[in-house]
């Protein structure tokens, strides 16, 4: 049976001291990397040069970063960024809109389809989709290692407790504390007598650095560390209560302190949106590849619109706002932002079917 799991990893996958290398940046070249292969073979297939590719790819990796970018400025945070100009380049610090990223590649293809007469708009169009669908899955990925765009609280099984929050403003709590850490309860004995009040049983284990007192770790934890765990941004990942049990132990001269609460399991949508694009980039080349020749240019280009801003609509009602003025919305900004862009999927796909009738 699924069952809740708790999800801390680490957004980087090795540290180099004066940098890191992180998932969501990998995965985000990987999407371009292999978007680029694939748009190899249906350049060779249909004609196309090589050149033509190499092109392509580096109009879409500027027209993604800098739409993405320019896209989550304009619709979420303008007023921060506009009286804050030089904010808008620290990318690393998050804020890419997939909105914005593909008002990017729109305006980037056709200047692309400007450049080679052979290829028309639409042509193109047809055929980025289904790439993109492929590195949106990636994307997706990363948002979720880096739990990020997280989803709303649910009672369902399959729910997920991010926990890298509440592990980071612990770890920084005090000079003390040594290592962070939460995760499920690693066996049965461990919730004797507080099984019964925990719906979802979570440990958050505190490494204190060897030469603390036990005494004065005691003192710390069950004060200012508790206060601390009744912070709004803690309680909405774990909640722990005024009087949680706390287990002690020392392991070669260092106080290790385990505290027992109740995880928020939440729905994982950037999962959500991951799957979805991996099925439609599944679909989107299934019909290039049967009826390449014959297609009418534009239904590709519909149905991947249909498809991945229609099912961002839906999904928006299990995610939370990304910023606070979305609250007072009857609709949030990415819904706002997903239903012109299913109208004209379903434009494009009309204008393909009555093409096809004029032949």
């Amino acid at each position: 049976m699924l069952s809740y799991i708790v999800w801390s990893p680490k957004p980087y996958i090795v540290d180099l001291g004066f940098t890191e290398l992180r998932w969501y940046g990998l995965l985000f070249a990987l999407g371009f990397i292999i978007s680029q292969q694939i748009m190899f073979y249906i350049f060779k297939k249909e004609g196309k040069t090589e050149k033509q590719v190499e092109v392509l790819t580096f109009y879409m990796v500027i027209a993604t970063v800098i739409g993405a970018r320019l896209g989550h400025v304009l619709f979420y945070e303008p007023a921060r960024y506009l009286s804050n100009p030089i904010d808008i380049f620290k990318v690393w610090e998050g804020g890419l809109a997939s909105h914005g990223g593909a008002a990017g590649i729109l305006i980037a293809l056709y200047l692309f389809s400007r450049k080679y007469k052979d290829i028309s708009y639409l042509w193109i169009l047809d055929r980025i989709v289904i790439v993109v669908a492929i590195t949106a899955t990636l994307i997706r990925t990363g948002n979720f290692i880096n739990s990020e765009i997280i989803g709303l609280p649910t009672e369902s099984n399959y729910g997920v407790v991010f926990g890298r929050d509440v592990e980071t403003r612990i770890n920084y709590l005090n000079a003390a504390i040594e290592d962070v850490s939460i995760s499920k309860p690693k066996n049965n004995a461990s919730l004797e007598g507080i099984e019964s009040r925990l719906k979802y049983p979570v440990e958050l284990t505190i490494t204190y650095s060897a030469g603390n007192d036990l005494a004065a770790v005691k003192n710390f934890t069950e004060t200012k560390l508790l206060e601390q765990l009744q912070n709004n941004n803690i309680t909405e990942y774990a909640v722990f209560g005024t009087n949680p049990t706390i287990n002690y132990n020392e392991k070669q001269g260092q106080v290790i302190a385990t505290i027992y609460g109740d995880g928020v399991p939440r729905h994982p949508a950037q999962l959500y949106e991951g799957i979805s694009h991996f099925f439609l980039f599944l679909l989107l080349f299934y019909l290039w590849n049967r009826n390449r020749s014959g297609l009418a240019d534009g239904r590709l280009f519909g149905i991947f619109l249909i498809g991945s801003f229609g099912l961002r609509f839906f999904y928006e009602f299990l995610k939370e706002n990304q910023v606070a003025f979305e609250d007072n919305l009857a609709l949030n900004m990415g819904q706002w932002l997903s239903i012109p862009l299913v109208l004209a999927g379903v434009f494009f796909i009309i204008k393909s079917f009555r093409a096809e009738k004029r032949i």
